[in-house]
């Protein structure tokens, strides 16, 4: 039987120093023929995920055993974080091997190690992801001198802020200065801040745009759905380490079954993802979403195994107009060959990786 270990949460900023050594660019994830009874080319896997809404597929999956029972005499490891950058410091110095995470971390990591880092093997989440702020703050034109809080520098939600604020006519900048001052906060400590007026607002994922609304009191000015044709934007993506994958097609094959049998769990249970999401909560953080929170939560985000890989090219843009990452190319950052081949055998449609990398199985 597979065990399932949670770790310490990892906020320490000294892994980038570690660089993860003998990435493969050329990662192959041709099909591998693994009788049954053999053994796994790995006995562990160390995944990283967040204690949020947007992350429900890692929950769930986690929660109910989805991963336990596909990955079989694998051991799963598990580290919780805060925000995207930090799970990449790990995964970029090989203290994880996968993780659930947003889209722009993933593709800083593709482009600053020249593709060398990281894939995207599946979407997670789509939505959940919106400007929250307090009484008075009715119009955009609100915000001059006013102080927003992020998840955290150069995360998905940071820079969707500082792109929206541009182009609203602000000036901002990475060290907090500007027409409007953006400080990268922990979720939880945000809360505590804006109850205490300390923060004007803040740009952040679910459960905590909720969580500031119903016990904060505080109003939606921007739903990040609203900039998006169809209201569709990636918030969470599953994200290996090339390495990993180029050596261990098997184990991540399973990991997609797990993740695949995950999103299928939410979609066919729609009235148990709350109480389990908590139930995995309180036996990560101790803590609980409240009803009014988590049902409110629940209904502005969307579970699916499509990456959205057409909308990263936009988000590409948005990275470099936030000056949050730097100029690269990003074909070849996903590869969705394993998904597409476990999708087809279900019967369903497969997923495209627009042009940016591998989806044929």
């Amino acid at each position: 039987m597979n065990t399932i270990r949670t770790a310490t949460t990892i906020t320490t900023l000294g892994l980038i120093g570690m660089m993860m050594a003998g990435c493969a660019s050329g990662v192959s994830t041709a099909s591998v023929d693994t009788p049954a009874d053999s053994a796994p080319s790995v006995t562990e896997l160390r995944l990283g995920y967040f204690a949020n809404v947007t992350h429900a597929p890692a929950l769930v999956g986690l929660q109910e055993g989805l991963f336990e029972d596909a990955l079989g005499d694998v051991d799963v490891t598990t580290s919780i974080f805060n925000a995207g950058p930090a799970a990449i410091e790990a995964l970029t110095a090989g203290a994880i091997d996968a993780t659930y995470i947003g889209p722009n971390p993933s593709i800083n990591t593709f482009i600053q190690s020249a593709g060398e880092s990281a894939r995207i093997i599946a979407g997670a989440a789509t939505g959940g992801a919106a400007l929250v702020v307090a009484d008075g703050i009715d119009t955009p034109a609100d915000l001059a001198g006013t102080t927003l809080a992020t998840p955290q520098l150069g995360n998905t939600q940071d820079v969707a802020l500082r792109v929206w604020l541009e182009d609203e006519g602000y000036e901002t900048d990475t060290t907090g200065g500007g027409d409007v001052s953006i400080t990268p906060t922990e979720n939880a400590q945000t809360l505590t801040l804006f109850q205490s007026g300390d923060l004007d607002g803040a740009w952040l994922p679910e459960p905590w745009v909720s969580r500031l609304i119903v016990e904060a009191g505080a109003h939606v000015l921007q739903d990040e759905a609203d900039l998006w044709k169809d209201g569709e934007f990636p918030t969470t993506v599953l994200l290996v380490r090339a390495e990993f994958l180029e050596e261990h097609p098997d184990v991540v094959e399973e990991l997609l079954q797990g993740h695949v049998a995950s999103v299928d769990w939410i979609a066919e249970h729609p009235d148990e993802v709350a109480d389990v999401i908590n139930a995995k909560l309180e036996a990560d953080t101790g803590k609980t979403i409240a009803d009014e929170v988590i049902t409110r939560a629940l209904e502005h985000v969307t579970f699916a195994v499509d990456p959205h890989a057409d909308t990263f090219e936009q988000l590409v843009a948005n990275g470099l107009q936030a000056g949050t990452q730097k100029e690269g190319s990003i074909e070849g950052l996903f590869d969705l060959r394993l998904l597409n081949g476990i999708l087809a055998a279900a019967g369903e449609e497969p997923v495209s990786a627009a042009g940016l990398g591998e989806d044929t199985p």
